[in-house]
C-alpha cells in the first residue's frame, strides 16, 4: 500500500534489529501468500468431508479473495492513522486466529465465514509490510530488502501446491484438509511474539481520517455483483439475481459520485478521485482486473478435475500444478533484469504465452479419455507460468508509470484491490461455467471422466479469452514517460494469483 501518505520520522541511524524485523515480515507475508495455492489443492477433500455444494466450494476461495480485496484500501489508511506496526501485529494475530477457526470448522458455512475473517486479517497485515520495510531500511539497503520479498513470493508460489498436497495426503491425526490451516497457528504465534519485540514502533497520525461511507458503498457494490454470479445458477437465475447485479452497479456509481464530492471539499477518499478521472489508470485497472481473473478460478477447476474426475491424490495434484509456479519464479527473476524497459512488449508477450499455454491445456483436456498423463500438462503449465511471471510486474509498472508521483502510492494500493476483485470475479465466472456444464453432462449420463474433462475444457475458454483480451489491449497503453513507480508491490502480489 501507500508509503508516501505516512511520512514518519525515520531514525537518525538504522535500527540494529532491522534484518530480524524483516525476517518476521517475510514469514508473515509468506504465510498470507501461500494461502490460496495451498487451499486449491484441498478443495476436493473439503467438498467431500463437509458435503459442500458447488457454489459453497467457490465461496471457500472467493470469500477470502473478496474480503482481502475490500480490506486493502481501508486498512492501508487505518495503518496511517493507528500505526503500521500495530496494524501489522493485529493482522497477523487475526490471520492466525482465523486459520484456527478454518481448521476447526464443523461445517462449510462456518468455514466460509472464517475465510472472510482470514481475508480481512490478511488485508490488515499486507499493506503494512512494505511500508514498515521502507521506513526501517535506509535507501541504500532497500533494494536488497525488497528483493527478498520477491524471492519469498516465488517460493510461496512453488511451495504452496506441494505443501498442500503433502499435508492433505498425510491425513495427520485423521484430518485430511484441516492441517493446511492449522499449520499457520504456531507460525503466526511466533511471528506476533517476535514482531512485538523486534519490529520498530511506527507512530500513527490520528488527524488522518478514513472514508467509511466510501468503504461501505464500494464493498456493498462489489459484493452485490459477485454474490449473484456465484449463487445464481444454484437458484435457477431468479429475478433477484439480476436485480442485485443492477443494484451493485448503482452502488458503484454512487461511490464515484461520493468520491467526487469528497474531493471537492478536500476530504479523505477511499480511492483518490484524481485516479478515477485518470483515463490511463482506469484503463489499466480494467486490464488488471481482466488479467487477474483467470488464474485462481483455473486452478480451482484443475484441482477438481484431477482429484474429483481422475482420482489423483492431493499430492499428485499439487505436483502436477508445480510447473506453473516454477515458470512464474523463473520469469519473475528474468523480468526483474529488464527494469522498466519494454513494458508493453513484455505485457503482450505475457498475454501470448498465457494464451498458448492455457489453450494447449484446453485442447489436451478436451481430448483425454479415461486417464490423464500429468507429464502432458507440464509444458503448457510451464509456458503459462512464464507468461504470468513476465506480465504482472510489467502491467503494474505500465499503469503506475502514467500516474502522477503524488498518487503513486494510492494507485499501487488501488491496483492491488482491483487485482483481487478480478480474482473473485474470475472464480465466480469460471465456477459458473464449470459446474453448469458438469451438472448438465452428468445429468445426460456422461461418465465422470468425460463429464469433468468437458466441463474443465469449456471453463478454460474463459481463461484463454481473458488473456487474449490482455494481449489485444496491451498496445493501447501509453508509452511510459518516466520510470515506473510503486516498486516492490507487483512482485509481492504475483504469488497470490498462482
Amino acid at each position: 500500500m501507500s508509503t508516501d501518505t505516512i511520512n514518519p520520522r525515520a531514525p537518525a541511524a538504522p535500527d540494529e534489529r532491522r534484518w530480524l524485523a524483516l525476517f518476521i515480515l517475510l514469514i508473515a507475508n509468506f504465510m498470507n501468500l501461500i494461502d490460496v495455492t495451498i487451499v486449491n489443492v484441498a478443495l476436493p477433500s473439503m467438498r467431500t468431508d463437509l458435503g459442500a455444494t458447488d457454489s459453497q466450494i467457490e465461496w471457500v476461495i472467493a470469500a477470502y479473495i473478496l474480503a482481502f480485496a475490500l480490506g486493502l484500501l481501508p486498512f492501508g489508511r487505518l495503518g496511517d492513522i493507528l500505526g503500521r506496526t500495530k496494524l501489522f501485529l493485529w493482522g497477523v494475530a487475526g490471520f492466525t486466529a482465523a486459520s484456527a477457526l478454518c481448521g476447526l470448522a464443523p461445517n462449510i458455512e462456518f468455514l466460509i465465514v472464517a475465510r472472510v475473517i482470514q481475508g480481512l486479517a490478511g488485508a490488515m497485515m499486507t499493506p503494512q509490510v512494505l511500508a514498515i520495510a521502507t521506513v526501517t531500511f535506509p535507501p541504500h539497503e532497500r533494494g536488497q530488502a525488497f528483493s527478498l520479498f520477491g524471492l519469498s513470493a516465488g517460493l510461496a508460489s512453488v511451495c504452496g501446491p506441494i505443501l498442500g498436497g503433502v499435508l492433505v495426503s498425510a491425513n495427520l491425526f485423521g484430518m485430511e484438509w484441516q492441517p493446511i490451516f492449522l499449520v499457520n497457528i504456531p507460525i503466526g504465534i511466533a511471528a506476533v511474539i517476535a514482531g512485538w519485540f523486534l519490529i520498530p514502533r511506527l507512530p500513527g497520525h490520528a488527524a488522518l481520517k478514513n472514508d467509511y461511507v466510501g468503504i461501505g458503498l464500494f464493498g456493498l457494490g462489489i459484493l452485490a455483483v459477485v454474490f449473484p454470479i456465484v449463487e445464481g445458477r444454484t437458484y435457477g437465475w431468479p429475478l433477484w439475481a439480476f436485480a442485485m447485479i443492477a443494484a451493485g452497479v448503482v452502488l458503484l456509481v454512487l461511490f464515484v459520485l461520493w468520491t467526487r464530492s469528497r474531493a471537492k471539499i478536500g476530504a479523505p477518499q477511499l480511492l483518490n478521485f484524481d485516479l478515477i478521472t485518470n483515463r490511463q489508470f482506469m484503463f489499466g485497472a480494467f486490464v488488471t482486473t481482466v488479467f487477474a481473473s483467470g488464474i485462481p478460478g483455473m486452478f480451482m477447476v484443475i484441482s477438481l478435475l484431477l482429484q474429483g474426475g481422475f482420482a489423483f491424490t492431493p499430492l499428485e495434484s499439487g505436483l502436477t500444478n508445480t510447473p506453473f509456479s516454477v515458470g512464474v519464479l523463473i520469469a519473475s527473476a528474468i523480468a526483474g533484469r529488464f527494469g522498466s524497459h519494454y513494458l508493453r512488449a513484455r505485457l503482450a508477450s505475457s498475454g501470448a504465452l498465457l494464451v498458448i499455454g492455457i489453450g494447449w491445456m484446453h485442447f489436451y483436456i478436451a481430448g483425454v479419455g479415461d486417464s490423464i498423463d500429468h507429464w502432458q500438462l507440464l509444458p503448457p503449465l510451464l509456458i503459462a507460468g512464464i507468461g504470468l511471471g513476465l506480465g504482472f510486474s510489467a502491467l503494474f509498472q505500465l499503469v503506475l508509470s502514467n500516474v502522477p508521483p503524488r498518487d503513486a502510492g494510492a494507485g499501487s494500493g488501488a491496483l492491488q484491490a482491483f487485482q483481487q476483485v478480478g480474482g473473485a470475479l474470475g472464480v465466480a465466472i469460471i465456477g459458473q461455467i464449470f459446474f453448469t456444464n458438469l451438472g448438465n453432462s452428468m445429468a445426460a449420463g456422461s461418465a465422470p471422466h468425460a463429464a469433468f474433462a468437458n466441463a474443465s475444457s469449456l471453463a478454460l475458454w474463459y481463461v484463454v479469452g481473458s488473456f487474449a483480451l490482455v494481449l489485444l489491449m496491451s498496445p493501447f497503453f501509453k508509452r511510459p514517460a518516466a520510470p515506473a513507480h510503486g516498486h516492490g508491490a507487483p512482485a509481492q502480489q504475483v504469488a497470490i494469483e498462482v
